[in-house]
């Protein structure tokens, strides 16, 4: 990676915690896009285990007082009933924020380490290429966690349903790793935000600090090579994806997660970091991490 590009990095990290500084300073004020628009799920594409797509099973996903709301209030008993939601978009270099907030009791039937548990999933397989009974697709998962009112729970964790990561020249195989976050109880609005790097770093931030940071994103882990988690993922046959163990995961689908603990979401936005990298472009942004020079916009003579 260029030195530029690390410089640029360390400036995100320190301000991230104040969006409007890297607003003011690297970007105008439309590069960051919302991908969720506050008033009803345009753009958005929902997949429930063992539902035809796009079935909002029991008002699963609600949109309220520009929130996207991930409720149980007509649910009996969760059954199972794993969800996401999918951008229609995929992305590769970029960065996502976003404001999340726990709410409530668990849902009935609800696993016990899924009390005040969801995440939200980057570099996904689409909603369209799951399978009817799939529970979680195979991707990244940031995952957030709230404080249960004792003792330590770490927010920002990373979970791997189908992939692994590098940490410290060390592949990690382990499903769930712990971030150095602090605990958030309560109900509380948390800020965190993912700087992707296509295949090469990933950082999580919460609350302006950033928690877990890790390297070499690939297809694999346990969900790919274990016949134990094919079970639980519901993936009927993993031989496709077990062909693609150890094959580099450049990018892939932003996905909120619907675990059987209401949740809320708002101020979800991205920012591109791939484009024109040509400082006589229009559209040239000293922030781009990554060249894509045929985006380039030149003034007519």
């Amino acid at each position: 990676m260029k030195k530029s590009h690390i410089i640029l990095l360390q400036f995100l990290f320190f301000s991230v915690v104040n969006f409007s500084i890297f607003a003011q300073k690297k970007s105008d004020s439309n590069d960051w896009v919302s991908i969720f628009n506050g008033k009803d799920l345009t753009g958005w594409t929902i997949k429930i285990a063992d539902r035809p797509i796009n079935d909002n099973y029991k008002n699963t996903f609600q949109v309220e007082n520009g929130m996207m709301r991930i409720k149980y209030d007509q649910y009996g008993n969760f059954d199972e009933k794993y969800g996401h939601i999918y951008y229609k978009k995929p992305y590769s270099y970029y960065m996502l924020r976003f404001e999340y907030r726990f709410q409530g009791k668990q849902t009935p039937g609800g696993a016990v380490w899924n009390d005040r548990n969801s995440g939200v999933m980057v570099h996904s397989q689409s909603a369209k290429s799951l399978t009817f009974e799939q529970t979680f697709p195979v991707s990244l998962e940031m995952q957030l966690l709230g404080g249960l009112g004792k003792g330590e729970r770490h927010t920002g964790n990373l979970c791997s349903p189908g992939t692994k990561v590098v940490i410290k020249d060390r592949l990690r195989l382990d499903h769930c790793i712990d971030s150095d976050s602090k605990t958030y109880d309560g109900d509380q609005w948390v800020k965190a935000a993912i700087i992707v790097l296509g295949d090469s770093i990933v950082h999580q931030i919460i609350e302006g600090d950033t928690v877990l940071t890790y390297e070499k994103t690939q297809i694999g882990g346990g969900f790919v090579s274990e016949e134990e988690n094919w079970t639980f993922s519901k993936i009927k046959d993993p031989s496709d994806w077990k062909k693609k163990d150890g094959m580099p995961l450049k990018e892939g689908y932003i996905a909120m997660q619907a675990e059987s603990h209401p949740i809320d979401f708002k101020n979800i936005e991205v920012l591109e970091l791939v484009g024109c990298t040509n400082s006589k472009a229009l559209n040239y942004k000293s922030y781009f991490v990554k060249s894509d020079n045929s985006k380039c916009k030149f003034k007519k003579k």
